[in-house]
């Protein structure tokens, strides 16, 4: 009832009134099934058996004009469900999708992109089915049971009993049944799970998987995850199978009994032959509710599996969020400073007792072997992910004081890892700005070194670029990104690696745009070539989570350590030179 509760909850409220009605619609038509029933009783009793053909056209309009009035309340109410449903799948589609925006990096390292779609429309749309179906085909199961069973006494209080007193039979069997089979359906909603993230993630890294040949091997996974969700369902049926024959065999004697018994109370004269065609003609209406019972159990416990895990994801918390001291801020300046911060993720030291400060305008510049926590430092920054020992503080201001939207959008980051959309060059560049100008867009691409090459693109700026870029290569794809990290006009300008697949003529020139950008901002450079951080005002390097060295340049190569090496390396000069700086 939990579920239910809750997408009750989701519909809107000028919709409830609609939905209470159609259900209320649907009772209502259960019980009009008796009516025709009794029609043809009376046309049994009084035409037939007593040879009196007078009434007989009436009875006739009467059982259709009747069959044609349910049949236009059940398409209305089929109707309003279809409305109702539909209004709230929207609803929760939108609010499962604005959940998803706000949540904090944990919740997606934790949470596979395959579920998460899977829970956005397999599950979802099994919410709408109970909306829809599932709870209207309930209405009706009890409202029919119930009706046909007092109409029943009714009519012949003893043959009613003899028939009702079979329902406790079926009902046991699908109360077994119903035991077993919620641990399957589980199963199977994580088979498929399993089987969708393999998908995304294999049509996502399509080019490694061609790069590698490993089609095949790909195709063998993908078909064992595939078969164990063909098997999951398989046993779901062999175990509705297995209880199926002796729901049936206690249905169809429902009839027999209503045959035999009935005929008997006929002879013996308490039961009409208008009345044996009542307890005939509407025994199914007895054996149909508990025959549906396994399909509305098994629909059942796939909605109460499905609609769980939508819940799950429709409250989660995002842990990152606006504090309860934030402070309004105009613009961020860009004066950055760390003091003491460690940070551990799932118990592993990843950054520890890291101090540094970087004044608006300055550029800091971060060196380190892969894994020494640079990345992590940018994340920290945008308050990604939270502190557990020391603080950040922008402009003068601890990150968990400022409002996150205003915090990263003062913040523009270009990774080495890009991420472009299905869209335009110019709807990707002005993507953190929806404001400016194509000339707008233009400079910053120029800035970028973008502009010429985006030119010769068959549509130039209005070319829809593949999804992650497709169609673009590694250095074009990054500097559409830092095109669209510079048109946010950031405070804070973070580059982490976002030359390294341009050549160093291409470098040279970016270098130059961005010192002389039209606005003031901070930048923060995560590189590996000793090109892209030599002019910074301030080289940090990094080794397992702590800074080991710090200056300039030339006060680096003095003190012949990491960066020393690094640049003895890259300029092919032995170690033991003395190198002039």
């Amino acid at each position: 009832m939990q579920q239910i509760k809750w997408l009750w909850s989701i519909m809107d409220k000028s919709f409830h009134k609609w939905h209470i009605l159609a259900l209320c619609i649907s009772a209502v038509t259960s019980v009009m099934l008796l009516i025709n029933p009794s029609l043809t009783a009376v046309l049994v009793d009084e035409v037939i058996v007593a040879g009196n053909t007078e009434p007989l056209i009436r009875i006739l309009m009467m059982m259709l004009g009747f069959k044609v009035l349910r049949e236009g309340m059940r398409y209305f109410m089929v109707i309003t469900l279809e409305r109702t449903s539909q209004n709230t799948v929207y609803n929760l589609r939108t609010r499962l999708f604005t959940k998803l925006q706000h949540q904090d990096m944990r919740f997606f390292d934790r949470n596979r992109t395959g579920d998460l779609m899977t829970r956005m429309s397999a599950d979802v749309d099994w919410c709408r089915h109970f909306l829809s179906y599932l709870d209207y085909v309930a209405m009706d199961s009890v409202v029919m049971f119930l009706s046909t069973s007092i109409y029943f006494f009714f009519v012949n209080w003893r043959l009613a009993l003899i028939l009702v007193c079979v329902t406790p039979l079926l009902m046991i069997i699908t109360k077994v049944y119903s035991g077993k089979v919620r641990p399957l359906f589980v199963d199977m909603r994580d088979k498929l799970s399993d089987m969708n993230t393999a998908a995304q993630e294999n049509i996502a890294g399509n080019r490694v998987v061609k790069a590698f040949a490993r089609e095949e091997h790909e195709k063998e996974a993908f078909d064992q995850r595939s078969g164990a969700y063909r098997d999951a369902n398989l046993d779901i049926n062999k175990l509705w199978l297995s209880f199926y024959p002796a729901i049936e065999v206690l249905a169809n004697a429902m009839t027999l009994i209503t045959v035999f018994i009935g005929g008997l109370f006929m002879i013996q004269g308490e039961l009409t032959a208008g009345g044996l065609s009542i307890f005939t003609s509407l025994s199914w209406a007895l054996s149909n509710p508990m025959r549906n019972l396994g399909n509305l159990l098994n629909d059942w416990q796939r909605f109460s599996t499905c609609a769980t895990k939508v819940m799950q994801l429709d409250l989660s918390r995002p842990a990152i969020v606006d504090g309860e001291n934030t402070m309004p801020h105009d613009r961020v300046q860009g004066k950055v400073e760390f003091r003491n911060v460690s940070f551990a993720y799932d118990g592993q030291n990843v950054l520890r007792d890291v101090s540094f400060t970087a004044e608006p305008g300055q550029t800091i510049a971060i060196m380190g072997p892969t894994g020494s926590g640079k990345t992590t430092i940018i994340q920290l920054l945008a308050r990604f992910y939270d502190v557990q020992k020391g603080e950040i503080l922008v402009d003068g201001c601890n990150v968990r004081q400022w409002k996150l939207q205003e915090l990263r959008h003062g913040i523009g980051t270009a990774i080495q890892d890009v991420f472009l959309f299905s869209d335009t060059v110019e709807g990707n560049v002005a993507f953190g700005n929806q404001e400016l100008t194509l000339e707008e867009v233009r400079d910053f691409a120029r800035r970028a070194d973008a502009d010429g090459f985006i030119e010769k693109l068959p549509e130039g700026y209005d070319t829809i670029i593949g999804e992650r870029g497709v169609g673009l290569s590694g250095g074009q794809r990054q500097r559409i990104a830092l095109a669209r990290a510079l048109a946010m006009r950031p405070g804070i300008l973070i580059m982490d690696d976002t030359t390294s697949a341009v050549d160093m003529e291409t470098e040279q020139y970016i270098q130059r745009q961005l010192r002389e950008l039209p606005y003031d901002c901070t930048k923060i450079i995560i590189a590996q070539r000793i090109s892209s951080v030599k002019d910074a005002d301030q080289i940090l390097i990094l080794k397992d989570g702590q800074i080991t060295e710090r200056g300039t340049h030339a006060e680096l190569l003095r003190q012949k350590g990491y960066y020393y090496q690094t640049y003895c390396l890259q300029n092919g000069i032995d170690v033991d030179e003395e190198v002039d700086a």
